[in-house]
């Protein structure tokens, strides 16, 4: 991780403390599960005011573009992830 801390730094226009923040934010999007990732993106679009039948969608359509393989879920599968 150092070495590529250091290869940013030099070929990328931000300071420091900017690139630590970026590699946080990275680390932690990858290190994210598919589980992990329904049930955040829920929240935040039920904060957004969406309803359920408009967040499942968005969430299939989403984790189609994740690094993770995530199996194609069912409305009842991501609703049993949200809510157990």
């Amino acid at each position: 991780m150092r070495r590529i801390r250091e290869h940013l730094l030099r070929i990328a226009d931000v300071s420091e403390r900017d690139l630590d923040k970026i590699l946080a934010e990275l680390l932690t999007y990858l290190d994210e599960s598919a589980e992990q990732f329904v049930r955040r993106r829920h929240t935040e679009l039920r904060r957004e005011g969406l309803r359920n039948p408009q967040i499942f969608v968005r969430i299939e359509e989403e984790l189609k573009e994740r690094r993770f393989r995530a199996p194609p879920y069912t409305e009842r599968q991501l609703r049993r992830l949200i809510y157990g």
